[in-house]
């Protein structure tokens, strides 16, 4: 299979299974806040994922994305499976035997963590967190686990079982959370998470196994490509550390606020990440270890023009679902959360966030393009300064910001500090590899921009006059009005973008088929 047709098939992949995955995810928080609510209760909740996530991404996260990959991806490259199982299995045994340093220590700490990551809860409220914390630590070994595998798995251009993890993780939130919560409350939700993250790992570990795995109890760290990986990969934990620290200031802020509010931050940043998981993160997974193999090779023409490809592919898809979004942003979060104990108050709550949230999805979405492009030539400095000054300064923009915007506030921080995240990098990458068609770039993002924005407006409109006729108050006519505004939004943008004969209309709608040919990839490779 060429290698247009592997990108491809595997962004068809993804994509299909960041969607269930991320349908599941929102049916999972309907459930949840139906039954509980938009409150203290679900702020609790959201809050203990704080911790378990942070150990999680300092200690895996970087590693996958910024150096596991492409020191493994070069050994296979090179013909040296043998030595890249090896420097798996040390880095593996390092991350655990670190994580259970982590845990430990944060088993012990846990009041004392959770009182300074949101000290505006009351006792009752702090009480809570620190119980459904405790519960989600266990989490964190296998999530740990399924990431490593998920590294070793993309790297064999394998990403099916890790699509099909992902699904089951919320399935099971969903199933074993209801079921357990009749009788135990929101926790028992904590415990489905518990149970999500084992079944994410137990789909992969088969896969695994048929590579040919093969493990050796060493932590012999002067290991070459652990040498390798451990340089690489200190700049990411400090760059990761710090963006975690963001993400607890704005919570630290939003525990000030009134109760529900850091539940509507997280739902609709949920809501935000929607676009950027299924074709972003899909797009950018799909496409890495292309790019890791042209940089092992040299062949520097094709990795620009997959760079070029990737930026223009998930900013035509990505503008004009956050023009959607925030055309939508009530109805879509009154039909999908307004029912049970979640209020018509909890629902303007939530559309505030994901209208501001949704100004940076093209943003965060360039940045995972980019963040990959610098990973895959070894260079994990560069993302890592950048992110920590644009960290730096949303952190100064929350602050500023909130008081006269409340938790809006912090979501447009958020997003300007992604669109000043994104140009640093693009500024910055072409002086390191001297231009990746900057022009082409920018042409395409001022097209899509145009479409984006003449279709937001028109949905905006035609869903107005859509509530003056009819009476929302039902789940049929809000899914309707949903439907109607997310298809003829649809429409207008791709008539818009065909007039205007762009490229990538053709490129994304092959790529959503799973069926991009060879020829259309060079065709829009040429076109760069």
């Amino acid at each position: 299979m060429k290698q247009g047709n592997k990108v491809a098939k595997a962004a068809g992949i993804i994509m299909i299974s960041m969607m269930l995955s991320r349908v599941l995810g929102y049916l999972r928080d309907v459930v949840i806040y139906a039954q509980f609510g938009q409150n203290r209760v679900t702020d609790a909740y959201n809050a203990a994922f704080s911790i378990p996530d942070f150990l999680y991404m300092i200690l895996v996260g970087g590693a996958l994305s910024a150096a596991f990959i492409p020191v493994f991806s070069s050994y296979l490259t090179n013909d040296k499976e043998q030595e890249a199982w090896q420097a798996a299995s040390i880095l593996f045994n390092s991350i655990m035997l670190l994580l259970v340093v982590g845990v430990t220590l944060g088993l012990i700490y846990t009041p004392f963590l959770i009182k300074i990551l949101v000290p505006g809860f009351d006792k009752e409220t702090t009480d809570l967190t620190v119980m459904l914390t405790r519960i989600m630590f266990a989490q964190t070994f296998f999530m740990v686990l399924s990431g490593i595998s998920v590294g070793i798995l993309n790297s064999y251009q394998h990403f099916l079982a890790p699509a099909i993890g992902s699904i089951l993780y919320n399935l099971s939130i969903i199933l074993v959370g209801w079921l357990l919560s009749l009788k135990y409350g929101i926790a028992g939700f904590s415990v489905g998470v518990v149970v999500g993250a084992m079944l994410n790992f137990a789909i992969q570990l088969p896969f695994i196994l048929k590579r040919g795995f093969k493990y050796h109890l060493s932590f012999n760290l002067k290991h070459p490509g652990v040498q390798k990986i451990i340089i690489l990969i200190l700049p990411v934990f400090i760059g990761l550390s710090v963006n975690q620290i963001n993400l607890f200031v704005n919570q630290f802020l939003a525990s000030t606020l009134e109760g529900g509010l850091v539940a509507a931050l997280r739902t609709g940043q949920r809501l935000m990440q929607m676009p950027i998981a299924v074709f972003a993160i899909a797009i950018a997974v799909a496409v890495f270890p292309t790019l890791t193999n042209y940089a092992a090779k040299g062949d520097m023409i094709n990795f620009k023009k997959t760079t070029s490809l990737g930026l223009r592919s998930v900013f035509f898809i990505t503008l004009p679902s956050a023009a959607g979004l925030m055309a939508l942003k009530v109805p879509l979060v009154r039909f999908l959360f307004e029912q049970g104990k979640f209020t018509q108050e909890a629902t303007m709550a939530t559309a505030t966030a994901v209208f501001f949230y949704s100004l940076g999805i093209f943003a965060y979405s360039g940045i995972q393009i980019l963040n990959r492009t610098f990973y895959a030539i070894q260079d994990t400095r560069t993302p890592v300064s950048i992110g920590i000054c644009t960290i730096l300064m949303n952190i100064g923009l929350n602050i500023a910001l909130i008081g006269t915007m409340g938790h809006g506030g912090l979501a447009l921080a958020y997003s300007i500090a992604g669109a000043f995240n994104l140009l640093l990098l693009m500024v910055v990458l072409k002086y390191k590899i001297s231009g990746y068609g900057g022009r082409s770039i920018a042409c395409s993002f001022l097209k899509s921009m145009f479409a984006a924005v003449v279709m937001g407006i028109t949905v905006y409109m035609i869903i107005s006059y859509f509530e003056t006729l009819v009476d929302i108050s039902t789940k049929t006519m809000q899914g309707l009005q949903v439907l109607i505004g997310a298809l003829i939004g649809t429409l207008v943008y791709g008539i818009i973008t065909y007039l205007l004969k762009m490229d990538e209309l053709k490129m994304v709608l092959e790529i959503l088929l799973k069926k991009l040919p060879a020829r259309i990839m060079r065709k829009g490779i040429k076109n760069n």
